[in-house]
């Protein structure tokens, strides 16, 4: 799956099962030059979502999504 399609699919989870606001990802997606993986990060650092909500995030994307990049997981 390309950055592309994973970009996608991880706003349409934002927006469709946390109710994250267009306006929240749109200001998080102003930083192309930093990389996929650091999108729930930079979320969770202005405040935009719950650390609740960052952790469903790492939930699904551990599970919803195929690729070979490992993901990081916050430990509280």
């Amino acid at each position: 799956m390309s950055p592309s399609e994973q970009n996608q699919k991880l706003v349409h989870f934002l927006q469709q099962e946390l109710n994250i606001p267009t306006e929240s990802i749109a200001l998080v997606q102003r930083h192309p030059e930093l990389p996929y993986s650091s999108f729930p990060m930079l979320l969770w650092r202005y405040g935009l979502i719950t650390i609740g909500q960052l952790e469903k995030i790492f939930d699904w994307l551990d599970h919803g999504l195929s690729h070979s990049e490992p993901t990081f997981r916050l430990k509280i």
